[in-house]
């Protein structure tokens, strides 16, 4: 059996040698690794390597289209892993999004977290845990909320009976040079760490969803809780693909 262009042992390499990184960077900032999530980006891979994924011991997948992920998750199984949005959610996708994900990452305005949680009621969905993306980089080419108008999108959450704020997310620049993307994380700790004080993410330290493949280390250095690996388990993905 093979996945995409992986064999088997190929890809179970690939797995363990990501797993390998998040315990040796953990242990060397005294962190436990069991404080942090491999949140594998299934994105453009098809169903055949997300069962492959879950045979191997994975349990969190990451997709950024909403249409994409309609079309994967009843093949793989809505209950055979647990489902994260991670791509910007269109209010005309938001009730499919509902149904579909066990977490949504990319809630970026008080308008979106007013109809995920109207949606709820209609669906009768008890709690939607979300995560707040923050744009801290304000490139053109990437979403969320800007910092000054975090405490009014918490708030709106806060007031929410069905929505619940499990913690931040954002996606600084690409640099070349992992390293430069270190402030970015910085700053979505301090920002977490403020809300914590307040008492924003209830009895839950707040989560903190940042580091991709290429700076998932520098991210748990700065206190990283989910980081989401799609190329270094799957493989380049298809390029054809947004």
């Amino acid at each position: 059996m093979s996945v995409g262009t992986l064999s088997t042992n190929a890809f179970a390499e690939r797995l363990e040698n990501v797993l390998s990184r998040i315990r040796s960077c953990a242990q060397r900032c005294n962190r436990s690794p069991d404080e942090i999530t491999l949140l594998a980006v299934s994105k453009t891979h098809p169903a055949e390597a997300i069962r492959e994924a879950i045979s191997l011991g994975l349990n969190d997948f990451g997709e950024n289209r909403v249409q994409e992920a309609e079309s994967k998750i009843p093949i793989v199984g809505r209950d055979a892993a647990r489902w994260h949005l991670i791509g910007h959610l269109q209010s005309n996708k938001a009730r499919k999004a509902v149904e579909l994900f066990d977490v949504i990452h990319s809630l970026d305005s008080v308008a979106l977290a007013q109809r995920l949680g109207r949606i709820c009621v209609e669906l009768d969905r008890a709690t939607l845990p979300v995560l707040i993306q923050v744009d801290l980089g304000h490139e053109t080419t990437k979403t969320g909320i800007d910092e000054k108008d975090l405490n009014e999108l918490v708030a709106a959450v806060t007031e929410s009976e069905r929505l619940e704020l499990r913690g931040l997310m954002t996606l600084p620049p690409f640099f070349d040079e992992a390293e430069k993307a270190r402030p970015y994380f910085q700053r979505l700790r301090e920002a977490r760490d403020e809300l914590q004080a307040r008492g924003a993410f209830g009895d839950r330290s707040g989560d903190l969803a940042m580091g991709m493949t290429h700076d998932f280390e520098i991210a748990i250095e700065e206190g990283a809780t989910i980081v989401r690996i799609g190329t270094a388990i799957f493989g380049e993905r298809n390029r054809t693909e947004t």
